[in-house]
């Protein structure tokens, strides 16, 4: 199978738990996750991707204490304004998807630079999830082809600027979605590692995308015959 010009998703998870055990406040543990972060996307292209989507903040992560969540938020903002140029330099264009209204103008403004500065890159896409839900994405993409005929390619369109998703990973021992890239992942391979996101390096990358180069993936048809299968079949 090949290896090249993969869609790969990562739900980061761990940072939190991570931080506990080290006896750290859990900010330190999502400052952990930025630098994961960093490795990762460094080490993606010459692992064959071409799209890696990650999920840096759900919607439903607005549920979390008042101080943790204004923490995340300047940090965001921060990681976007450190990595950006970092971004050009390597050829790595960023975006964001989500809801933006609800987020602080400095994270706005950080977005919007970097979107801008590095839209023409064209080594790795970068896509950051932030107050991110697939389902509320999947409501707006209907809303918005209301009263037209719709196929599946165009609502997908509507609905991302990404290919399909071909492996999601998530760390941190959890297994499960959580609302994250529901369409797109539809056929996606799924890695579970309880390996804590800030723990991820890039051989743990590499070995998620070897799990998933030994998979068959049929997209619901079946394999085709080997030779020695048809014969038996021609008899």
């Amino acid at each position: 199978m090949s290896q090249s010009n993969l869609h790969i998703a990562i739900i980061m998870d761990g940072n939190g738990r991570w931080a506990s055990a080290c006896g750290l406040p859990r900010i330190a543990g999502h400052r952990a996750g930025a630098e994961a972060l960093r490795r990762i996307v460094e080490a993606a292209p010459e692992c064959g991707v071409a799209v890696l989507t990650v999920y840096a903040f759900s919607s439903d992560n607005w549920k979390r204490p008042v101080e943790e969540v204004d923490a995340l938020m300047a940090l965001l903002a921060c990681y976007l304004a450190s990595e950006t140029p970092r971004c050009v330099v390597n050829g790595v264009r960023m975006s964001v998807i989500g809801r933006r209204d609800r987020l602080p103008d400095c994270l706005r403004n950080a977005i919007a630079d970097a979107e801008l500065r590095t839209r023409n890159c064209s080594r790795l896409h970068l896509r950051l999830a932030i107050d991110y839900s697939a389902r509320d994405s999947i409501v707006d993409a209907t809303q918005r082809c209301m009263g037209r005929a719709m196929t599946r390619e165009a609502f997908e369109e509507l609905l991302s600027d990404a290919p399909p998703v071909d492996l999601l990973i998530r760390t941190g021992g959890e297994q499960r979605l959580s609302d994250f890239l529901l369409w797109e992942s539809a056929y996606a391979e799924l890695v579970f590692t309880g390996c804590m996101w800030p723990d991820f390096r890039p051989f743990e990358l590499r070995r998620a995308i070897q799990q998933f180069s030994r998979r068959e993936r049929r997209f619901g048809a079946i394999p085709p015959p080997q030779a020695s299968e048809r014969e038996h079949w021609l008899r």
